[in-house]
Parts: structure tokens; C-alpha cells; sequence
């Protein structure tokens, strides 16, 4: 995938003060293969949404899946998914550094294009519950 695709792939908005190179590019494809083109497509279609709590802070992501069935998968983006890709290609096999859930929360979390919903302490807990 090269540069042009991506801005294809992404809306204007989002690249406006964002210069990504071909070799920064490269790496990140490198890293990630085939889950950076479908987080890439995820944060397009916006499909995640940053869960945060009042008056606490914390927050959670939910992510969109790519499935006909469209299921939705809370993660942290820096240690866990509740998808299945996540138990199996990162815990199980440690075939890839992320699921795709969470590197589309960790793209739009640094693209500003979060679907932001604040819900009280108690509400959270009530969706971690169901983890």
C-alpha cells in the first residue's frame, strides 16, 4: 500500500496536519501487515468510539468489527481485545503485536475521530461486567 493510497483511504480531514512518508509508511505496514489496511478502513468507516467516565476518566474503546454481523469489541489499545483474533493471533500464537481493534483505536485516538460517549462511573462498570 503506498502513501496515496492511504490518503485515499483516509478523509482529508484527518491528513490536514498529518505528514506521513513512504518509509514511515512501509514500517507501519511492516509491523502491523494486513490489520493496518483494516484499521485504516474501520477509522474511515467510524467505527470506534472512546467510552470514558465521569467523574473518574477512565475510558475503554468500542470497536466496530469487519463481519457481516457488524459486533462491537471493547478493548484496551495497549493490552487486550475481547475479539477472537486477539486471543489467537496475540496470546496464543504471538503471530502479530495488535488485533486490528486495536490499532483502529490507538488511529483514531491519534486522529481526533473518536465517536466520544461519556457515561457515568457506575454505567462503565456495568460494561466491563460483561467482559
Amino acid at each position: 500500500m503506498k502513501l496515496n493510497l492511504l490518503v485515499q483511504v483516509l478523509p482529508g480531514k484527518y491528513l490536514k496536519n498529518v505528514a506521513v512518508t513512504d518509509d514511515q509508511l512501509s514500517i507501519l505496514i511492516f509491523l502491523f501487515g494486513k490489520n493496518f489496511e483494516r484499521a485504516i478502513r474501520i477509522v474511515d468507516q467510524k467505527g470506534v468510539k472512546k467510552i470514558s467516565a465521569e467523574p473518574s476518566g477512565r475510558s475503554i474503546f468500542q470497536v466496530v468489527g469487519e463481519s457481516k454481523r457488524k459486533d462491537e469489541y471493547f478493548c484496551f489499545p495497549e493490552h487486550f481485545c475481547a475479539c477472537y483474533s486477539f486471543y489467537y493471533d496475540i496470546v496464543s500464537k504471538a503471530e502479530q503485536l495488535c488485533c486490528k481493534h486495536q490499532l483502529a483505536a490507538r488511529l483514531a485516538a491519534s486522529l481526533r475521530s473518536c465517536i466520544e460517549v461519556e457515561v457515568s462511573d457506575e454505567q462503565l462498570a456495568l460494561l466491563l461486567s460483561k467482559l
